[in-house]
């Protein structure tokens, strides 16, 4: 964390590097307002045009999240001064994994309420899991991991996908550790977010994590190299949807849906996965369809927005400060965002009840963060895994936000 003495959520008064991280924090912030938007607000607007929030957000918000997962795992164990090595890295993939197991506990407690919210929790858990052997690569490996993540594992898991179950479309819950193969093949191939493909996210994250991002010339090259990305992705799959063909075997594989039906259905949120038909299929790059694609697109518009946060930090710091304060207890707050949705007690109209839940998040996170420190659910899986690191390698708990160089 930063030095008691600094303003936890600008960094004001201290260097650059915690202002930086005020910065990391402040992105992570808009990932959640953005993660409860897709939650709470339309997808359609009553003329019968795609929302803007649907346009901004839908499974873009959800892949900054994971990428800004991998950042903090970078800072939180050596950031770019220290890759973890022997020991050390045995403490800390034993901490992660109890802090994966902690978040996955979480995660399938919130899936037994009726939130209407597809939890994301349970794959952020496996997806630390898979992170772990990820911890001492340096930035061109992980590079590669994510390339590698992004390219080759969606083709591989269309073709598996043929020949499992469908998909169950409904929270992983407690009683599904019951059956732990089918929980499994959820929360790596088949569900909502699944975790292989994702591992793109984290493995960029921790790339990223591993700069000097207190430089500006990284913070600018983060935004450029994102835009281009995105861009770049996008571009790629109207082209090879249009004039290379794929749109006509896509219709071919909707046979008996209109045309107007099938417009919407290529443009809207495909729950995690493709249909395993066509291979055209890889070419959509619609959200949550975990295609090389929407993950280069995505990965792409997470960098851009982490790099503009970054900028924006360094100007206009104080502004940040209620964005920064709840980016740093995510867990706590998308926890009771969970429950909140369940509860019957936020306004019925959408935008209002988003705004309500913005507000209450923004300043709730400031004065918690001012009064107390870490969120209450990150202090309770800090106490958890402090102690694992110190049984495994002699250490103290790394701090969350890690010590890079400018």
């Amino acid at each position: 964390m930063t030095p008691a003495a600094a303003d936890p959520a600008t960094g004001a008064g201290q260097p650059p590097r915690a202002r930086r991280l005020a910065g990391v924090d402040a992105a992570r912030g808009v990932a959640l307002l953005g993660m409860m938007a897709v939650h709470v607000l339309p997808d359609v607007d009553p003329d019968g045009s795609t929302s803007l929030a649907y346009l901004l957000a839908s499974g873009r918000a959800a892949a900054l999240f994971a990428l800004l997962a991998g950042v903090g795992l970078a800072l939180a164990h050596g950031g770019s001064r220290r890759l973890p090595q022997g020991r050390g890295w045995a403490a800390d993939g034993a901490g992660l994994a109890v802090r994966a197991a902690c978040i996955g506990l979480v995660g399938l407690l919130l899936g037994e309420v009726d939130s209407g919210v597809a939890v994301i929790l349970p794959y952020y858990a496996v997806l630390f899991v898979l992170a772990v052997p990820l911890l001492g690569l340096r930035p061109p490996a992980l590079v590669g991991v994510a390339v590698a993540a992004a390219a080759v594992v969606p083709v591989l898991s269309h073709d598996l996908r043929r020949a499992l179950p469908a998909p169950d479309r409904t929270n992983p819950t407690l009683a599904d550790l019951a059956a732990p193969g089918d929980l499994l093949r959820e929360l790596l191939l088949t569900g909502y977010y699944p975790a292989l493909p994702w591992v793109a996210y984290v493995a960029t994250g921790l790339a990223v994590g591993r700069l000097a991002l207190g430089a500006v010339r990284v913070q600018a090259g983060l935004l450029a190299v994102g835009a281009a990305l995105a861009l770049g992705a996008a571009g790629a799959s109207s082209l090879l949807l249009g004039p290379l063909g794929g749109r006509a075997a896509l219709e071919a594989d909707l046979a008996g849906y209109p045309p107007a039906e099938v417009d919407r259905l290529l443009a809207s949120s495909q729950y995690g996965t493709t249909p395993p038909g066509t291979w055209w299929w890889l070419a959509l790059d619609a959200p949550h369809s975990s295609t090389p694609l929407d993950l280069l697109h995505t990965t792409g518009t997470s960098l851009a927005v982490l790099g503009a946060v970054l900028l924006l930090a360094r100007v206009a710091g104080p502004l940040l400060v209620p964005l920064a304060a709840a980016g740093g207890m995510t867990l706590s707050l998308y926890s009771a965002h969970v429950l909140l949705l369940s509860s019957g007690l936020l306004p019925a109209e959408p935008l209002a009840s988003w705004l309500v839940q913005c507000a209450a998040a923004l300043a709730g996170a400031t004065a918690w963060r001012l009064a107390v420190g870490r969120g209450p659910l990150e202090a309770a899986v800090a106490g958890l895994v402090r102690p694992v690191r110190r049984a495994v390698g002699g250490v103290q708990e790394p701090s969350p936000r890690g010590s890079v160089e400018r």
